[in-house]
């Protein structure tokens, strides 16, 4: 018989033999099973985060710059993973009722999970990196969606909104339901995300392996997250966090010859409907690795000797099925945009090489705990990828990785790219995950080695998990999230102060709560009624003003980027100040109500644009654009001063 590609390992193990070429058994749990475990974890978790967040930021209040948090944090973490995997080396839970199991799963998974990032941020509000950076767009799309029920663009008002909006407008929601503000609730919501992410995870991996294994798999999950900063882009870290059960389902799926159950189906349709409407790019690397499989599906069900036509059927018709589903999903928030023809538009958003795009990633290079663990999971996938579905589909998943890669820089070619460094995540956690399966195999070996060999093995191991756990969780607290933590606790609140009470008036932020004062009292009405005109970004992350122009990485491009930049150009070769509101009422576009300008020494007021650099390693410059004060002597516009800014209302 011709030798083939692994397609039916038993779900309990990944080293049993069983039916091969095709044949494979039913996923573990049934649609029933899988829906109430889904929604019970999930309302567990979401339940135990919250709490468990709640009795953290009532913990007596530490200035941020002492290691009291860490330290506290590092304890936690032990302790759980003592309970942990000294539970699972005893097999005390085995003999505990189902549910009893399930429960202590959820809470181990969603305790670590949300004590490892609330500990550390217990002196700040804000989450992972503040208010810098990304952030800055991450708060606003809060606070736009904390504002309104509608998926609206995060900057522009009347467009139809780019950026996948589900995990944000479900932030509102809570925002709304919590009574806080966007960007305050930011914070307990990514924290909630990283806890449901790692209990949902552990319900998909049921799936396709044993009920220990998955709690392995989906605690190795959770840690990756931390030490690979996955959990610092909130909206992102699930769809990657649940990608290695959903690819094993698929494959199984895929190969099977005979009609099934079509639930499993229906179930990665709505994953990659999940990701449509929360994080494209998985979206695209999802759907292609479907398609892959299916490819290699029927290549070796036709090499066994199945006709080619009803190989190409069977798998058409699963395909469609998939794509009809996520594709129903993917038309809630898309639609509009598509609809208003957004895809012919010019884009910058892909416009950045930076060194983690510039570079193959090398996880597996054993300088620290997780490069040692993905070594082990490479080498296992290797050794076992004929006989071994899981190692089959992770090495697969990892190869992948590589060609998105190589993809991203022949698109530099056409002066874009597919911004691969997105997957440094992606392949950390599937080789882990390769890296856990390796290891149990090899401790199986030992132990089958000699009947002795069993306890100290088994205590071995056991050691080795604990130690790992913690290590993990201090190497990402020390180094990968060791900068956005510092920037959590010394970015600026609204209030103009910083965590800590300090207030700097020489750093834009201890002014922003002025400028809100500003813009407030100027304007007489709500934020959502304003248009200002600001390079102050981190101002738009507090309040749900609409922006006239934003940077052009995070621009919708129905906004006309340019055609904004050369209009601002416009205003600022006004000869006075009626010709100034002309240009600014009779333009192609809805005109700013609020100014927010920067005072220059010698008295002129200045606005910056951004322009793209691609691909240079900074990718966003600035030109001034400069405002004779004169321009704004009219009744039409009032002005005040705020530190470095002046505040002009447009009548």
């Amino acid at each position: 018989m011709t030798k083939s590609l692994p397609v039916a390992q038993p779900f309990e193990s990944t080293d049993e033999q069983g039916p091969r070429h095709g044949r494979s058994l039913p996923p573990l749990l049934g649609p029933g099973r899988l829906l109430a475990e889904l929604l019970i974890a999930g309302v567990f978790a979401v339940v135990l985060s919250l709490v468990l967040q709640l009795g953290v930021n009532r913990m007596p209040t530490l200035l941020p710059g002492t290691n009291v948090p860490v330290a506290m944090m590092a304890l936690v973490t032990a302790v759980i993973a003592v309970v942990t995997f000294g539970l699972l080396g005893l097999g005390i839970a085995s003999r505990w009722p189902l549910w009893v199991t399930l429960a202590g799963s959820w809470a181990l998974l969603s305790g670590l999970a949300t004590l490892v990032l609330a500990i550390p941020l217990h002196t700040t509000r804000f989450f992972l990196g503040g208010v810098s950076l990304d952030n800055t767009f991450r708060l606003q799309y809060m606070e736009r969606m904390a504002s309104t029920a509608a998926l609206s663009d995060i900057n522009y008002h009347g467009i139809a909104a780019y950026y996948p909006g589900g995990w944000f407008w479900l932030g509102g929601r809570f925002a709304n339901l919590v009574g806080l503000q966007g960007w305050e609730t930011y914070k307990p919501y990514s924290i909630m995300w990283a806890a449901l992410s790692a209990t949902i995870a552990f319900v998909l991996w049921s799936l396709v392996v044993r009920r220990r294994l998955a709690l392995l798999a989906a605690m190795v999950t959770l840690l990756v997250g931390v030490v690979s900063s996955g959990v610092e882009e909130p909206y992102a870290w699930p769809t990657t966090a649940w990608l290695p059960p959903i690819a094993i389902l698929a494959w199984t799926v895929l190969c099977r010859r005979s009609r099934g159950p079509v639930w499993p189906l229906v179930l990665i349709g709505l994953y990659l409907g999940v990701c449509a409407v929360t994080y494209t790019l998985h979206l695209g690397f999802s759907a292609l690795l479907v398609v892959l499989f299916a490819a290699m599906a029927g290549v070796l069900a036709v090499r066994e000797g199945e006709r080619a036509g009803t190989v190409v059927r069977r798998l058409l018709l699963r395909l469609v099925l998939v794509g009809a589903i996520s594709a129903v999903l993917a038309a809630i928030v898309w639609a509009p945009f598509i609809l208003n023809g957004g895809l012919g538009k010019d884009n910058a958003v892909p416009r950045f090489l930076p060194s983690g795009s510039a570079y193959f990633p090398m996880p597996f290079v054993p300088d620290n705990a997780l490069g040692v663990l993905c070594l082990i999971g490479l080498v296992w996938a290797v050794l076992r990828v004929r006989r071994d579905r899981i190692a089959f589909v992770l090495l697969t998943c990892t190869a992948l990785v590589y060609v998105w890669f190589g993809l991203s820089t022949l698109a530099l070619a056409m002066n874009t790219t597919l911004l691969s460094f997105r997957f440094l995540a992606t392949i950390k956690l599937v080789l882990a995950v390769a890296g856990i399966f390796g290891s149990l195999e090899l401790l199986r070996y030992l132990r089958a080695r000699r009947a002795h060999w069993q306890r100290p093995v088994l205590a071995l191991s056991v050691v080795f998990a604990v130690l790992g756990s913690v290590t993990l969780v201090q190497d990402g607290i020390r180094s990968s999230l060791a900068k956005v933590i510092q920037r959590a606790e010394t970015d600026y609140y609204p209030t103009g102060f910083t965590p800590s009470g300090d207030r700097d008036p020489a750093q834009e932020g201890a002014w922003t709560g002025r400028l809100i004062t500003a813009i407030d009292d100027l304007g007489g009405g709500k934020p959502t009624d304003e248009i200002v005109l600001s390079d102050n970004i981190e101002l738009m992350s507090f309040r749900p003003y609409w922006g006239f122009q934003m940077t052009p990485h995070y621009a919708n491009p129905l906004a006309r980027y340019d055609d904004r930049s050369a209009e601002i150009e416009t205003w600022g070769h006004a000869t006075s100040p009626a010709s100034l509101l002309e240009q600014m009422h009779d333009g192609p576009f809805e005109a700013p109500t609020m100014l927010v300008l920067r005072r220059a020494d010698d008295g002129t007021l200045t606005y910056t644009i951004r322009y793209d650099t691609f691909p240079k390693k900074i990718p966003v410059a600035g030109r001034p654009v400069k405002f004779d004060p004169k321009l704004f002597d009219s009744p039409r516009f009032e002005r005040r001063d705020v530190g470095p800014f002046a505040v002009i209302a447009v009548n």
